[in-house]
């Protein structure tokens, strides 16, 4: 198969989708691998590395586009890349289809084949794509919430572990999923007063055994969101529905209950974000301020640490990039039923619930394409 790893053109998104490592791997195998120059640069690795794997280097992302049968990405096409994706193209990235209308228009308008890395999903109902990235987004959502309080940054001016005789920060996580706990951790290692929720008991029993004491769990509903909200100094919102929009968990009106300089994180904005009032934002512009309350909703989170981000993404993607190249992906997704379930659309019709219920789209069964 002929594989194109195009430059990521998203705002502040230094990842790339392939190492030298999985190009040699794939080459290895006998396929063909074009990689656009400087792709790599932002995670570390130059054009000279992907050539002494095997790549071929093309100076455009037009080249890339037109050449390949299967582009591997980080992040969805974004508006400019729109007319270069092709009928029948394998496209294998994140999209998060549910919470962009636009993007699942084009797609569909364009009749490729777009597998996506968040709805991968094993019989356990983990998802093994999106797992890595949630870990890091996890660990970056507390990382930021750090710098946010500091007064300079417009925040409450609050240490997130204070320091002795001196309260330190009241941390809310909503959901307690990779993200959640990641996130969860990181506070409480700092030594913040943490307090996650979720509404599946099994889960919260799991992070009462095995979290550190100044992590209390709560049963996830409106009335204990409302409760908690006017001691946080930082809200992390971590709740997600594979393939379908989050919901939104703080309205407009419960931001009144918020301490002023308090500080939402939403995490869950690639899904349409769990806060009413989250629009996303990026990593040259990552706050706003709204009712008195700073708002961080970057996109692509992971992308500030492209290094760590590009070697945990790799690390999970590539085993399944190689079945599509080995096999073709009807053939790899019928064998496979986690990752047919990652195949959103085919040729312009819809194979993910989530994505047709956010639209009314009509839904395909991914069965009847590969049968």
């Amino acid at each position: 198969m002929i594989i194109g790893v195009p430059k990521e053109i998203k705002n502040n998104e230094n990842r790339v989708s392939m190492t030298p490592a999985g190009v040699k791997e794939m080459t290895r195998l006998g396929h063909t691998v074009y990689v656009q120059t400087t792709a790599g640069d932002g995670s570390g690795f130059c054009d000279c590395e992907y050539e002494a794997a095997g790549a071929t280097m093309l100076p455009s992302i037009e080249e890339v586009y037109a050449k390949a049968e299967m582009i591997v990405k980080v992040k969805e096409p974004i508006e400019p890349e729109y007319p270069l994706v092709r009928k029948n193209q394998v496209i294998f990235t994140y999209f998060h289809f549910a919470c962009d209308r636009k993007l699942t228009e084009a797609m569909m308008k364009a009749g490729a084949v777009c597998i996506a890395y968040e709805t991968v999903r094993l019989t356990d109902g983990t998802l093994p794509l999106l797992v890595p990235m949630s870990e890091v987004a996890g660990r970056m959502a507390t990382q930021e919430a750090c710098r946010f309080l500091e007064k300079p940054q417009g925040g409450r001016g609050v240490l997130m572990g204070g320091v002795p005789g001196v309260r330190p920060a009241n941390v809310l996580i909503l959901g307690a999923g990779v993200v959640g706990r990641n996130a969860a951790l990181m506070a409480a290692g700092l030594g913040a007063d943490v307090t996650i929720t979720d509404i599946s008991l099994p889960t919260l029993r799991r992070v009462a055994d095995t979290m550190p004491p100044n992590i209390k769990t709560l049963y996830s509903s409106t009335h204990n969101i409302e409760q908690e909200l006017p001691h946080a100094d930082v809200v992390i919102g971590s709740v997600l529905i594979p393939g379908a929009k989050a919901p939104h968990l703080v309205t407009r009106d419960m931001l009144k209950l918020m301490q002023p300089g308090a500080l939402l994180v939403d995490v869950a904005i690639d899904q349409g974000g769990c806060f009413e009032t989250s629009h996303p934002t990026t990593h040259s512009e990552p706050t706003y301020m709204l009712d008195g309350i700073i708002h961080y909703a970057v996109a692509n989170i992971p992308g500030a640490v492209p290094r760590t981000s590009t070697l945990a993404l790799t690390n999970a993607t590539l085993p399944y990039a190689i079945r599509l190249a080995q096999m073709g992906w009807k053939a790899a997704c019928a064998a496979d039923k986690a990752l047919a379930m990652g195949v959103n659309m085919v040729d312009g019709q819809v194979t993910c619930p989530g994505v047709a219920q956010a639209f009314d789209l009509p839904l395909t069964q991914i069965d009847s394409f590969l049968n």
